[in-house]
């Protein structure tokens, strides 16, 4: 079995939670970087500059519509890693090789987003495939990583660890995107070409999450496996995925909060992703007015993971996140009422969603953690990470049939208050103190 946290000492617990945080610094400048700010606009351009005069592309022989091709393989990502993430928990709390599995799923997806570089001209096809391998080797690496927090934080420290892991993250996305708002406005002086300076940044962030990304794999420690002496196979990681589904039945509260969870973190994680296309596309906004408004997102978002984990002490987590979940529905209803050519108002939107971005997921993962039953958080966060950063599928889904539909970036966006409303409605009907003793873990205190 997986040793609790607290049979570590506290010196070499916050050792650990020191080295954790490093990988939220190194991944989060994909997050930010390249889903959030370059790579839609820049994506969507390749797809106009190959699409035929009616506006569409054929990727394998599929009529697509340009603006919708970046949503799309988003959503294909997401589909080729619910197949993948759950085998990569099995495997992790089999054998208890945290470890390599993170070093190895991490360096593929920096390898893929610094090849990022490699895209010009009409090369949407490249560029999807590249997006594909980065997303789906993100996502399994962020399984790994979130599966270590029950082990390296006591019960009581979860909300704050998390909290701080998610501020860190946000500061490193913050700080990369100053260097790259900097190349981009400054481009012409530097003699390189628009297209060549995003280029340039996408790439930059595959870089920046290979080198920060040593810090955990020198910190962190293994655990024993579930099953002593298991190794590394793929037939082993189906098998213990099977018998993790056919064991999550009996843990109904705990499935509850995922399904609750796949909904409103699908209406987080395609603001996130779209956010940059529809400012560009139906508000007309130049790049360098994007650039700054996510940096405004990320900068507050350092402020609103911590303030709403001051507020989880004070009031609980799940009451926190509700919270946070009537304000996401306002603000996504009042960006179908933003007016064209006026950066401002999109700005004042970029600062509400700054505000309450970050506490919702640091909080949704501490929370989590603590309806996971011990020695199976890989398997369980697998599960989670269907719906966690930047690996949402519903809600690009929609978003792209939207469009595709009825050609308005507006109703794309207000078709996603859905996911919010059930959301809410689902976490409200958890009652997670009991949830928390179902799978036999103690009681945190305030919740």
């Amino acid at each position: 079995m997986t040793e609790p946290a607290g049979s570590d000492d506290a010196g070499s617990r916050r050792r650990e939670q020191r080295g954790w945080y490093w990988y939220d610094w190194a991944n989060s400048v994909f997050q930010t970087s390249v889903l959030t700010v370059f790579l839609g606009p820049y994506l969507t351009e390749i797809a106009e500059a190959a699409a035929d005069a009616e506006g569409y592309i054929h990727p394998l022989g599929i009529p697509v519509r340009d603006g919708s091709y970046f949503a799309y393989v988003i959503s294909a990502s997401v589909l080729l890693s619910v197949l993948v993430m759950p085998v990569v928990g099995a495997l992790a709390d089999r054998t208890g090789r945290k470890k390599p599995l993170l070093g190895v799923f991490a360096y593929t997806g920096a390898a893929a987003t610094t090849g990022m570089f490699f895209l010009d001209g009409d090369r949407y096809l490249l560029g999807g495939l590249l997006l594909i391998l980065a997303n789906v080797a993100y996502a399994a690496s962020i399984v790994v990583y979130n599966a270590y927090l029950p082990q390296i934080a006591e019960p009581h420290e979860r909300d704050a660890v998390s909290s701080r892991g998610w501020a860190f993250g946000y500061g490193a996305g913050s700080l990369v995107l100053v260097a790259n708002l900097a190349l981009f406005l400054g481009h012409e002086s530097l003699g390189v070409e628009e297209g060549t300076a995003v280029r340039i940044c996408l790439a930059s962030a595959g870089l920046w999450w290979a080198v920060f990304t040593l810090v955990p794999l020198r910190r962190l420690r293994e655990r024993p496996g579930t099953v002593r002496g298991a190794r590394l196979s793929l037939g082993g990681g189906f098998r213990q995925l099977g018998q993790t589904v056919r064991e999550l039945r009996r843990y109904p509260l705990t499935l509850m909060f995922l399904l609750a969870y796949l909904l409103y973190n699908d209406g987080v994680q395609t603001v996130i992703t779209q956010a940059s296309v529809f400012g560009s596309e139906e508000l007309g906004m130049e790049q360098e007015s994007l650039i700054g408004a996510i940096l405004l997102v990320q900068v507050l978002a350092i402020f609103g993971a911590l303030g709403l984990g001051r507020l989880a002490e004070r009031y609980g987590a799940k009451r926190t996140i509700l919270g946070s979940l009537v304000a996401w529905t306002g603000t996504v209803a009042a960006g179908y009422f933003l007016p064209s050519g006026e950066p401002l108002w999109f700005f004042v939107l970029a600062a509400a969603i700054g505000m309450v971005l970050g506490g919702t997921q640091a909080l949704s993962r501490s929370l989590f953690a603590q309806l996971v039953p011990r020695g199976k958080e890989a398997e369980y966060f697998s599960l989670y990470e269907v719906s966690d950063r930047g690996t949402s599928w519903l809600g690009p889904l929609v978003f792209g049939l939207t469009y595709q539909l009825t050609g308005s970036y507006r109703d794309a966006i207000i078709s996603l208050v859905v996911f919010f409303v059930l959301g809410f409605v689902l976490l409200l009907r958890v009652p997670v103190r009991r949830a928390a003793a179902a799978v036999g873990n103690t009681d945190p205190g305030r919740i």
